[in-house]
């Protein structure tokens, strides 16, 4: 018999008290705890005390902890910690307060075809972070996917996940995993890798746009046997509006012949990007998630998109923020949950180290400041502190050219007083696309001019996208001042807008 919901109201290791049950499965339960020491929500995944002394399956829990654990993605539900509680195993996960994408799917029947395009982008990124560390994920579905309260993809439950290099704990020709979603070689027994995964998100796509699984059977087995011998029903047929390109991102999604299929989520995660675009285009509109999914797309992808299109998902964002405004004036916020997930802040605003071997640096909320060498007469400088004040929607702009940058450069600079070796910067941007250097200066005052002796360039010129990782170069070197220096806008902008710049150092400085 595995763990009942007699354990809600108790506390695992001093710390964890059990609140509510939430789920269920074949080897743990999962419940809704509090921890008391940080006093925030979390989500505790407990092992069925029966198993738990199964060699075989403590090792496949164990190995979920240390493969999630590595693991830091916005679209990843992350690891907090794990251990063991009168011999029952645990870990505790970021609380999501929400809804799985199988339930979103029941409540639609299927979704706007943009909104699905954006969940499988991001669902993707996910486990583009996951291969890239050897790590596939088995058992890629809708019931794994949890859709947070401000409506973003997060995958969960790497139950069933081992690393590339690792052989399997489970009897040889064993499948794991659900076989509404199987890969043909998975269901067969064979070596499985990222491409399966792959193979399950387009199941799941296809899901998301027409409402069901594409095969039913008598059973698991022949449903199996199903996505090894049939091709998927026709999505243009069930959905008409699907553009044909989309229909071909699916077949090649899920195509047999590995040979045929997406090869790597990188492949995938461009072609949907483009057809994002493309859905949004012909649509006229986006709603939901597909409009922040779309403020992350590359350039070459956003400009498929119409100039209003654009333009008007910058006034959603505005209009977001002065609502935002209203309700915080009005104590609106004091009873909402202030703590989610790792207790970063919680939401899309928490944002993590880009490598677990960085940390992030304090930046003080006064410690930001426009850069105009050039023009003398600033760039907004009342919106500076939005680049440091932990707040993605808030945002410091480039005045307005319209007929393109008339100068050299603008810019937006932090203070890491007194002075950090950082190695990385990291851009927040609605408007990506433009061009920029990074300098770096070891002066109390930031020099007046640039080019100037005391300004270092620590990066060179780029284009940057949002959510950009720049890597500097600073040698060891501490410097007071970083600057984000804009050479150029975004083709068809007559504005650049940065919302957060965040610098991290390695551990050791």
């Amino acid at each position: 018999m595995g763990v009942v919901s007699t354990y809600v109201g108790t506390s695992l290791s001093g710390r964890y008290r059990l609140d509510a049950q939430v789920g269920s499965g074949g080897m743990s339960t999962v419940y809704r705890a509090f921890d008391t020491v940080l006093e925030r929500q979390v989500a505790v995944k407990l092992m069925h005390r029966d198993i738990a002394h199964n060699p075989d399956q403590l090792e496949r829990f164990r190995r979920e902890a240390r493969a999630v654990a590595q693991l830091n993605h916005p679209h990843v539900v992350g690891v907090i910690d794990a251990g063991e509680d009168d011999g029952m195993p645990y870990i505790v996960l970021e609380f999501i307060q929400g809804e799985t994408l199988k339930e979103r799917i029941r409540r639609f029947g299927r979704l706007h075809v943009p909104e699905a395009i954006a969940y499988a982008i991001e669902i993707a990124r996910a486990l583009g972070a996951a291969h890239d560390r050897g790590i596939v994920h088995r058992d890629v579905k809708p019931q794994n996917v949890m859709i947070d309260d401000e409506g973003s993809a997060k995958v969960t439950d790497f139950g069933i996940a081992r690393t590339l290099e690792q052989d399997g704990l489970t009897a040889d020709g064993r499948v794991l995993g659900t076989t509404d979603y199987v890969s043909p070689e998975q269901a067969l027994g064979h070596v499985v890798t990222g491409q399966s995964d792959l193979y399950s998100l387009g199941v799941v796509l296809y899901e998301m746009l027409v409402g069901d699984v594409p095969f039913k059977g008598e059973n698991q087995i022949a449903v199996a046997m199903k996505h090894v011998r049939e091709e998927l029903p026709d999505v243009q047929y069930h959905r008409p509006e699907v553009s044909s390109a989309l229909a071909a991102v699916l077949d090649r999604a899920t195509a047999k012949d590995l040979g045929q299929r997406y090869a790597t989520d990188a492949e995938l995660i461009r072609d949907l990007e483009e057809v994002l675009a493309i859905e949004t285009a012909r649509s006229g509109h986006a709603t939901g998630e597909a409009t922040t999914v779309l403020r992350t797309l590359p350039p070459s992808a956003r400009r498929r998109i119409p100039l209003r299109l654009r333009t008007s998902m910058l006034a959603v964002v505005a209009l977001a923020v002065a609502i935002v405004g209203v309700l915080v004036a009005i104590g609106v916020f004091a009873a909402d949950q202030t703590e989610k997930g790792t207790g970063s802040g919680g939401g899309r605003n928490a944002e993590r180290a880009p490598s677990t071997e960085l940390r992030p640096v304090s930046l003080q909320q006064d410690g930001a400041a426009d850069y105009d060498p050039l023009g003398g007469d600033g760039e907004h400088a009342d919106e500076a502190s939005a680049v440091v004040d932990r707040d993605n929607n808030s945002t410091w702009s480039t005045e307005t050219y319209p007929d393109g940058l008339t100068k050299d450069g603008v810019g937006v600079m932090v203070d890491a007083s007194p002075g950090v070796a950082a190695t990385v910067m990291t851009v927040r941007t609605p408007t990506d696309g433009f061009t920029a250097e990074v300098y770096g200066t070891t002066s109390a005052t930031a020099p007046e001019e640039l080019p100037d002796d005391g300004w270092v360039r620590l990066a060179n010129a780029r284009e940057v996208a949002d959510g950009e990782r720049i890597d500097l170069e600073t040698a060891g070197n501490r410097y007071r001042h970083y600057l984000l220096w804009i050479t150029e806008l975004p083709e068809g902008e007559s504005a650049a807008e940065v919302a957060e710049l965040r610098l991290y150092r390695r551990q050791n400085r």
